[in-house]
């Protein structure tokens, strides 16, 4: 190998750290003192690469760390941000602004993505890497600059430049409703249940407690200062917990595969369309019934070809006194007539 080659070759690791030197300048505002922590915190598990002891070397540890401390400095930038207002609201804006979906939009828009080693993945269209990615940035600068300086970055950086914190807190995000639309699409019966309602002991308060309930399974719990914010931060944390624990989901179909199998119905025949006849009196049926209540008159059947009497005298010509040799048979049908229609 020519000594040319082998310079271009040591170069080249040189040239990529300086270039991730700069990018992460770009991205962070300063440049890392250990620049370890942010190659591992760029590294997907995809890539599958260990360590001199074997151990997996990728970012998920510096994440589980990234994921604290956004914890602890967004929840102190709120705090400080919106004096005065209560724990509900202060915890529902610091959810939104560390959420995956906002994580993952932030590493997209800060260029994070391009950065990211993975093998297989689409980076740009995988919001869980990216935001995994970002929690680890946070891991990283925590572990190389401490607490100070990720507060600067967030500060600095992501809420001065990227994200409009009072657009987030204010920004209805309803909780409930994404849950019930899960349960409606799956058919999974919800309800809430409260479980506690107490008075706040500085402010004296009421403190109402609920728990979600699916298929009878338990959810989680939420306590805010009125049942919507309980139920919705209820609602909240069982939709976490619904995403990473699919033992949840699997016991809530079990028991709702239990309740439907209770409650199937037995096949019923399917009803004759024949009709009863039961206006039809027989011959038979009338005769017992006129001997029951009148033994003691002869049975005359109903004809039904013969005319019933008239129930009136409106045709009754009994009242025509003169006979057949006095007056004629014109006579007597004219007479007739004019006491019918008299």
């Amino acid at each position: 190998m020519r000594l040319k080659d082998i310079i271009a070759r040591l170069r080249l690791p040189f040239r990529e750290e300086k270039e991730l030197f700069s990018s992460l300048y770009d991205i962070m505002g300063f440049y890392p003192d250990n620049i370890s922590y942010y190659k591992q915190a760029l590294m997907h598990k995809s890539v599958g690469r260990r360590n001199e002891k074997g151990k997996p070397l990728n970012n998920e540890r510096l994440e589980f760390l990234g994921d604290a401390m956004l914890d602890a400095a967004v929840g102190h930038i709120v705090y400080e941000h919106f004096p005065g207002k209560r724990e509900g609201f202060l915890t529902n804006t610091r959810s939104k602004l560390v959420s995956r979906d906002t994580l993952g939009k932030l590493a997209e828009e800060m260029g994070l993505t391009r950065l990211i080693l993975s093998s297989g993945h689409s980076n740009s269209h995988n919001s869980y890497m990216a935001g995994n990615a970002f929690e680890a940035l946070v891991g990283a600068i925590y572990l190389d600059q401490g607490y100070a300086a990720v507060m600067r970055f967030l500060e600095k950086r992501i809420l001065a430049r990227v994200i409009n914190i009072d657009k987030v807190a204010y920004k209805e995000v309803n909780f409930k409703s994404k849950l019930l639309e899960w349960s409606q699409k799956n058919r999974v019966r919800l309800e809430y249940r409260m479980q506690k309602q107490e008075k706040d002991k500085e402010s004296g308060s009421p403190v109402f407690s609920f728990q979600v309930f699916m298929e009878g399974v338990a959810g989680e719990t939420g306590k805010g200062f009125s049942k919507k914010e309980a139920q919705q931060l209820a609602s909240e944390a069982t939709l976490k917990r619904l995403k990473r624990e699919p033992q949840f989901i699997d016991a809530i179909f079990a028991a709702k595969s239990e309740r439907t199998k209770m409650e199937e119905e037995p096949t019923m025949a399917v009803p004759s369309t024949e009709q009863e006849q039961d206006f039809v009196i027989h011959q038979e049926q009338a005769y017992e019934a006129h001997e029951a209540h009148e033994p003691h008159e002869p049975y005359e059947p109903h004809r039904p070809h013969e005319a019933a009497e008239p129930a009136d005298d409106e045709f009754d010509l009994s009242d025509i006194t003169a006979t057949p040799q006095e007056q004629s048979r014109e006579d007597i049908i004219a007479a007739a007539e004019a006491a019918a229609f008299s």
